[in-house]
């Protein structure tokens, strides 16, 4: 005799309409910010980041490039931040904690974002000196194979570096991250979100510098970068790719370096 399963209980549903709404949400915003990194693509080949390239910034190509970054981190990083963005928001409902999980939920986001907004802002200034010194081309992919290559080996260094390896740590169990450093209130979700972005950077900002590697407007090296931190942040397998990803880094590095000598 098969058993009927009792229905879901108002605890139940609400944890699953709650989860279907900030799934929803972070899909929504994620896909906005990759359709305007399209529509930016777009542009650039047609000729607006070589002019940018010949002529010192304007304030506003400065805010337009710095926009860009910012996007761009919000695409890359959303999704490989989600199981974290859930879990608090399953706490906050289960145990009827202020502020909310839709408005904690937000704050937590917020947080989070904070600090990769950081990174665009840095890296916003790395790209205008990177075009100062011309070692950026007008398609902003490195001009040179020595930069190439030492952003290689830089990035396949740090995935087996142990400061790595801990903050990934975090990122891979956010269950314990919000055990150990969980903060009541709306102002505890944003800082919780910020200290959760903060392990995320030590762990991906290697990673996010060979966007000027392999192309900032490419979308396809974008997006496989994208699909890295993703994999090795959520999947059961993400540690033995990490590793498999330094092999594969050390050795494109190498390769660049001695092909600049030859």
């Amino acid at each position: 005799m098969v058993e009927t399963p009792a229905p879901a209980g108002p605890v139940e549903k609400l944890l699953r309409r709650d989860r279907q709404i900030v799934l929803a949400g972070l899909a929504a915003v994620t896909a906005l910010a990759w359709g305007y990194l399209w529509l930016l693509a777009r542009e650039m080949g047609g000729g607006m980041a070589s002019m940018m390239a010949l002529r010192p910034w304007t304030a506003a190509e400065f805010w337009f490039t710095f926009a860009m970054w910012a996007v761009m981190m919000v695409a890359m990083m959303i999704p490989s931040a989600t199981p974290a963005i859930l879990l608090y928001a399953r706490v906050v409902r289960r145990k009827n904690l202020a502020p909310g999980p839709l408005a904690g939920t937000t704050a937590f986001l917020g947080g989070y974002l904070v600090v990769w907004t950081g990174f665009g802002a840095g890296a916003t200034g790395l790209q205008w000196g990177l075009e100062r010194l011309a070692l950026l081309s007008p398609q902003l992919v490195a001009a040179s194979p020595w930069l190439g290559g030492l952003l290689l080996l830089a990035a396949g260094s740090y995935q087996l570096h142990p400061a790595k390896q801990v903050c990934l740590r975090r990122c891979r169990t956010p269950i314990d991250f919000l055990a150990s450093r969980w903060q009541p209130g709306a102002a505890g979700a944003l800082r919780m979100g910020v200290e959760h972005g903060i392990y995320c950077l030590g762990c991906c900002w290697a990673i996010m510098l060979l966007l000027f590697a392999g192309g900032v407007m490419n979308l396809l090296w974008v997006a496989a970068i994208a699909a890295f931190v993703l994999i090795e942040k959520a999947a059961p397998f993400g540690r033995t790719a990490g590793r498999a990803g330094a092999l594969l880094l050390l050795g494109a590095g190498f390769f660049y370096l001695v092909s600049a000598l030859i």
